[in-house]
């Protein structure tokens, strides 16, 4: 440590104020904030294994000549142990999209908008950032090849497969193996293979070029001194079929498209059916890596968290094996029959028959999320007061309802306010699957978004209400009230009026209560 106060010191010119240590990642490293008599912050870090250190170093350096979204190393020690490099902050993509994953996968407008950010600049580090490298300083090896793969492959076999007691032809699957390895290593790729794209992996940072408060959150990439020449699907792949981020299919096609529409500025892309078949493959071999992973932190070392990762990566390898919508099965079948014949069998072992439970379940077997659907995830700022009166922040409050009971009164006696009539959009309510469901749960909410209408019409709700909550704000109002209405009270307006009430909050920050009427269920988002 007194190392690193002397690295900073040689840097600045004086000594830290102020040192934090920070949370541990998955490496043996360590991480510091230091805090100058300007205010201002760096990150030094303690690493090691100084070939981890040189690779992470000199990307850094290189990837930041070629203007790409990572932070600067700032001094570096000789023996290249101890470095520091630029503060992002503490905001990482993992913890901003957090309410979707807790609610099972039904991410927000604003979730998603971020998640397109992130993965259209994939396509730019991996091929901007692929420009000028010198491979031979990447660790632990410069290029993914077939000796890799079967690395990986035979973890999985090993840690994973063996200790499960499954009966299988240990020479018909070596073969599916080298096989499979050799796919994945046909097509030459001198693109820049991250290795480790993951949601913890993105630092989000406010655009330093626009200084007022609504400044746009751009994706900052760390932890690539994995990195190594090879194909673009793995990255892809291996963020988009995590297993505990619960992308739904629609929300993951999006992203793949998000991806392959970046690529074609960089590079003259494949024939797009030719990119989803090997982008099969890649999902395929990641998932088994991530479950030879699993298995030897979770069967071998004992590690909770690891041995509760299994049944969601299960969950996502029976997926990935349906012959239907959102699964490759038919297409990895016909290219390894054995390999995907042994794994279906492994996913319907007993000790993987249980698999993550959502919040409440039902008994027509649809998935629910429960009452308290929505973490909330507000914008940068507090909560703003009243200039003029006094009195405290502006409240919102929004509801659903049926026209058939009525428009909901306004109890705060002021009036005013917004009803809106959802009956023009499409209706899941018509449509017996959807009968004893609402619209906070998955299935609606995913015919709604495919269906697109209700999005449309949001929109125009949306800018409406932004300048209206920005008014009442600046004139120190208390209270506004905003409604929808639908046929039931059941679907559109639930989806609606909750919907409305998370922009709200995570535009302006303000406390916002919902109200779905006819479905009995409040729920207050608290003023940041």
């Amino acid at each position: 440590m007194q190392q690193l106060v002397e690295l900073y010191k040689r840097w600045s010119g004086e000594a830290p104020l102020n040192v934090e240590k920070l949370p541990g990642a998955g490496s043996n490293r360590e991480y510091y904030r230091m805090f100058g008599s300007d205010g201002k912050s760096v990150v030094g870090v303690i690493g090691t294994s100084r070939d981890e250190n040189h690779a992470f170093i000199y990307l850094s350096r290189h990837f930041y000549q070629q203007q790409l979204p990572v932070p600067r190393v700032l001094a570096a020690s000789e023996d290249e142990l101890r470095y520091l490099q630029d503060d992002l902050g503490s905001v990482s993509l993992f913890d901003a999209i957090r309410g979707g994953r807790e609610a099972g996968g039904r991410y927000n407008q604003y979730e998603k908008e971020l998640l397109k950010r992130t993965i259209r600049q994939l396509a730019n580090i991996q091929m901007s950032g692929a420009h000028g490298l010198d491979w031979k300083n990447c660790y632990p090896q410069p290029v993914f090849d077939q000796d890799s793969v079967l690395f990986d492959l035979n973890y999985f076999k090993y840690c994973f497969l063996k200790p499960t007691d499954l009966d299988f032809h240990e020479l018909k699957l070596e073969a599916n193996f080298r096989m499979m390895a050799k796919d994945l290593t046909a097509e030459d790729c001198d693109g820049f293979l991250y290795r480790d794209f993951q949601a913890r992996n993105v630092m989000l940072v406010k655009d330093k070029k626009d200084g007022n408060g609504d400044a746009e959150l751009i994706p900052y990439f760390i932890d690539f001194q994995g990195g190594r020449r090879g194909p673009f699907y793995y990255d892809l792949a291996s963020f988009l079929w995590q297993a505990s981020a619960k992308y739904p299919h629609k929300l993951r096609r999006d992203l793949v498209m998000e991806y392959y529409q970046s690529l074609k500025q960089y590079i003259e892309v494949p024939s797009t059916r030719h990119f989803v078949e090997r982008l099969a493959l890649y999902v395929l071999f990641r998932t088994l890596q991530v479950l030879g992973a699993y298995g030897f932190r979770g069967y071998f070392e004992r590690k909770k968290h690891f041995i509760d990762s299994i049944p969601p990566a299960m969950q996502n390898l029976r997926e990935l094996l349906k012959e239907g919508e959102g699964g490759f099965g038919y297409s990895l079948s016909r290219q390894y029959p054995y390999l995907v014949d042994m794994l279906r069998r492994l996913t319907e072992l007993p000790q993987f028959a249980q698999i993550e439970q959502p919040a409440v379940s039902r008994a027509d077997g649809y998935k629910t999320a429960g009452k308290n659907v929505y973490k909330a995830h507000p914008q940068d700022g507090p909560a703003t007061y009243s200039k003029y009166d006094g009195k405290g922040p502006l409240v919102v409050r929004v509801f659903s309802f049926s026209y058939r009971q009525g428009i909901p009164e306004d109890e705060s006696g002021n009036g005013g306010g917004y009803v809106f009539d959802c009956r023009s959009t499409h209706n899941p309510g018509r449509y017996e699957p959807y009968k004893k469901l609402t619209g906070l749960d998955e299935p609606v909410i995913r015919f709604l978004e495919d269906d697109g209408e209700i999005l449309t019409f949001l929109e125009s709700v949306y800018r409406l209400a932004d300048a209206h909550v920005r008014r009442y704000i600046q004139r120190g109002f208390t209270s506004l009230m905003f409604s929808f209405g639908c046929t039931g009270g059941q679907h559109r307006s639930v989806y609606s009026a909750q919907h409305l009430a998370e922009h709200i909050h995570r535009k302006f920050g303000i406390e916002v209560r919902i109200c779905h009427r006819e479905q009995g269920i409040t729920q207050t988002l608290l003023p940041k």
